[in-house]
């Protein structure tokens, strides 16, 4: 097939939106390590084409590469120890489960030598059925109930993030009851905020997370009265899809001040950077290669250790969408499409299956996404298009910006890359549409990992429904 010539850009579209030399090209940056076009022109993952998946899954479904999920989390656990490892301590990775929690993706994160962080019961209960060692958890959360505290110390969990003072009492009491010391993390605001590649300093952060680095002192004095508890040190999130290492330096800066002064009264041995390493979701994004971020900030961690004449800690950091974003992509039917003039020019609306209720992210953050055709390739010139769901809102847009070949149509397949991470996580039933299935696949077999939801399984909550099946009108099996 012949490449076709550079098309005009379109003026509706975005500044940072390039017109593609060819419509059909994956770029390796979005993909899953194993996608690749067949022969025919299909969309493979995993070594499973995608018409193999939607005649057993039908669509939308979420789809995993496993083996890149493991490699990322193997990868980036590998190269921070690594790195602090030449600074002389450990670095302990906790893959962050709110990204995307199954029991299976526990078990593979397990298995690559990750930890987890929960932030619920519910969450906490997925990670005890895949087998994990609650040793190996920490808890998150700024309003953990009391039976939820409760369950995570009579199952032995790791670590609890104390959010605020009035956890201290809370966390203690339930660790006297069972017996235990309970280790335990101070979560902080260190002023840092940071996204994609800017990040702001302030002296506080007006959030609802933690407690402002003055009052650290005092809360960690509080900490180390009960005997049911033992401090382990500072814990600092500066915020998500982040370029550059600027950011956790100073963040790491102003947390190990503290840090040294805690030291005044007894042990601190771990200091928690958080996560939030950024991904690329457009061809424009450019995330920072990892290895390169874990050497900047060890080189910050030890400078800043050096500066205040104390020893480096521990550190640890929570990873999650740089794990199970790139690894996952989602596929749709389209279902109709529509050209809409705008002023002098025009963008075809590309209307699929699925929509707000399987990716909040575009409706939520205005995230922007991309899409290829899925089914085949063809030499039809680029053109722009919005890939809308099926809601009753007109915010319901799926990929706000890309290019695809002109002749897209109703009933070809459309993926769209980078969604491993929360996807399936903020998924919703609006408009009574069931949640798609979630499957993995890997040497060329595909498993189910997260059964779909039809319209009978959302009856069956509904008390006043009569109990008989409805079939299934949104493609959601499995």
């Amino acid at each position: 097939m012949a490449t076709p010539p550079p098309a005009p850009a379109n003026p509706l579209a975005p500044a940072w939106l390039d017109v593609p030399a060819d419509a059909n090209a994956l770029d390796p940056a979005l993909w899953p390590a194993s996608a690749r076009r067949t022969a025919d022109g299909e969309l493979e993952i995993g070594g499973v084409t995608v018409s193999d998946l939607t005649a057993r899954f039908g669509t939308p479904v979420y789809v995993v590469d496993e083996t890149d999920a493991r490699s990322r989390a193997a990868g980036i656990r590998t190269v921070f120890e690594t790195e602090f490892s030449r600074i002389g301590t450990t670095a302990r990775i906790y893959y962050a489960g709110k990204a995307f929690l199954s029991t299976q993706i526990a078990r593979w994160m397990s298995e690559e030598g990750l930890g987890i962080d929960v932030a619920s019961g519910g969450e906490l209960a997925v990670a005890v059925a895949a087998g994990i060692d609650p040793a190996r958890l920490g808890f998150h959360g700024n309003n953990k109930s009391l039976a939820e505290i409760d369950e995570a110390v009579r199952r032995g969990i790791g670590t609890i993030v104390i959010d605020s003072a009035v956890e201290i009492a809370r966390v203690a009491d339930a660790a006297e009851r069972h017996g235990a010391v309970q280790a335990v993390r101070l979560r902080v605001n260190s002023g840092v905020h940071a996204h994609t590649h800017d990040y702001l300093a302030t002296a506080h952060e007006d959030q609802k997370f933690g407690i402002t680095l003055d009052d650290a002192p005092a809360l960690v004095a509080a900490i180390r009265s009960h005997p049911s508890l033992r401090f382990l040190g500072l814990h600092g999130h500066i915020g998500s899809q982040i370029f550059g290492a600027d950011g956790f330096a100073e963040a790491a800066g102003r947390l190990l001040t503290v840090h040294a002064r805690l030291l005044e009264g007894g042990p601190v041995p771990e200091l928690n950077l958080g996560g939030g390493f950024g991904i690329a979701y457009t061809s424009a994004d450019t995330p920072t290669p990892i290895g390169e971020l874990a050497a900047q900030i060890a080189d910050s961690v030890a400078a800043a250790c050096a500066a205040r004449g104390i020893p480096v800690p521990v550190v640890a950091f929570e990873p999650g969408r740089a794990i199970i974003g790139p690894a996952g992509i989602t596929l749709y039917e389209v279902g109709t499409t529509k050209p809409v003039a705008v002023g002098g020019a025009s963008r075809l609306y590309v209307s699929v299956d699925g929509g707000m209720s399987d990716n909040a992210r575009p409706a939520l953050y205005g995230a922007d996404y991309s899409a290829r055709l899925a089914n085949r390739v063809t030499d039809a010139a680029p053109s722009l298009v919005r890939v809308v769901g099926k809601h009753c809102e007109s915010g319901d847009i799926v990929v706000d910006a890309d290019y695809l070949p002109g002749d897209v149509q109703p009933g070809d397949l459309l993926a769209v890359p980078a969604t491993g991470a929360y996807c399936w996580s903020l998924s919703s039933n609006y408009n009574y549409l069931g949640r798609p299935p979630v499957v993995s696949v890997a040497n060329g077999a595909a498993t189910l990992l997260i059964r779909g939801e039809s319209i009978a399984d959302l009856l069956a909550r509904d008390t006043g429904a009569a109990a008989t099946s409805t079939g299934n009108l949104n493609g959601s099996i499995g």
